[in-house]
């Protein structure tokens, strides 16, 4: 449990960082994208909460089934009378398969959660993959416990369905944490793209790119821009000794540096904040 409130306390120290300045008349869809890339960082709070509770019923459930089955093991072990023990350890293995179906029920609902909300992250599935073994392991302990009995001839009645389909109904949880991968990556890909462009102001006007003093009024050429990774996209050499960034980014977020021959390279200091305004980056040169 340690490692999984560390893990969700490095999640929930996201924060989001307001941009400042005098916006240009910058393209009214990427303010949109911005807008909606925030109201997604903000619905993560509750959402990490949420899922740190679903964790830790899961868990406590199987702390449970292994006190019953600790129980069990004691139970028939003592001296009692048969009918007595066998009467205990029933009640015991009731009360594991009524939990392990809670447990079964909490994944499935973890990994919907996973699917609905806004948090993309490999480490998460990850953990749903652990309690999903351990909850596998958990299937196995009780079929070796159930022979143990049996050796001992110690007779109790045939669980119930929930105990006799987990193997088959948690390979169906695995597929869909294995689908949900996907919907994830794709997602993490899109709020971690970006797009940029340097020219010339002949140049840019020629693909629609500016249009008088207004970037991206109209329509413009996308294939023109350079698709990037926000998170590896750190510097941009621009072979140039003017340099002007028409679209909107914090003033803090970046810096532009001469070489020895006074060309200017764009180095990006925080690209959470260098972003945050729009994704797309749009620089003249001269």
């Amino acid at each position: 449990m340690k490692k999984l409130v560390y893990f969700f306390a490095i999640i929930s120290s996201v924060i989001l960082i307001a941009c400042n300045g005098n916006q240009t008349p910058v393209e009214s869809e990427e303010n949109k994208e911005a807008d909606s890339l925030q109201n997604i960082l903000s619905q993560k709070e509750d959402e990490i909460n949420d899922l740190m509770n679903s964790f830790a019923e899961i868990q406590e459930g199987f702390n449970c089934i292994t006190e019953a089955e600790g129980r069990i093991n004691d139970i028939s072990d003592s001296k009692g009378e048969a009918p007595e023990i066998a009467r205990n350890i029933q009640e015991n293995m009731d009360y594991i398969a009524e939990v392990m179906q809670q447990n079964r029920e909490r994944i499935a609902q973890l990994e919907a959660k996973l699917n609905a909300g806004t948090i993309q992250s490999t480490k998460l599935k990850e953990q749903i993959e652990k309690l999903a073994a351990q909850y596998e392991e958990k299937v196995k302990e009780i079929e070796e416990l159930k022979q143990q009995l049996a050796a001992k001839d110690i007779e109790i009645k045939a669980l119930s369905d929930t105990i006799v389909s987990l193997a088959s109904e948690n390979k169906s949880v695995k597929a869909d944490l294995d689908a949900s991968e996907q919907v994830v990556n794709t997602q993490d890909a899109q709020l971690n793209t970006a797009y940029f462009v340097f020219g010339t102001k002949k140049e840019l006007k020629a693909h629609g790119i500016l249009d008088g003093k207004d970037v991206m009024k109209g329509n413009y050429d996308k294939s023109y821009f350079t698709k990037v990774d926000i998170r590896n996209f750190k510097s941009l050499p621009l072979d140039s000794k003017s340099v002007e960034l028409l679209t909107s980014h914090p003033g803090t977020s970046y810096s532009l540096v001469k070489d020895n021959k006074g060309y200017y390279t764009l180095k990006i200091i925080d690209a959470t904040k260098f972003w945050s305004v729009s994704k797309y980056l749009v620089i003249k040169v001269k």
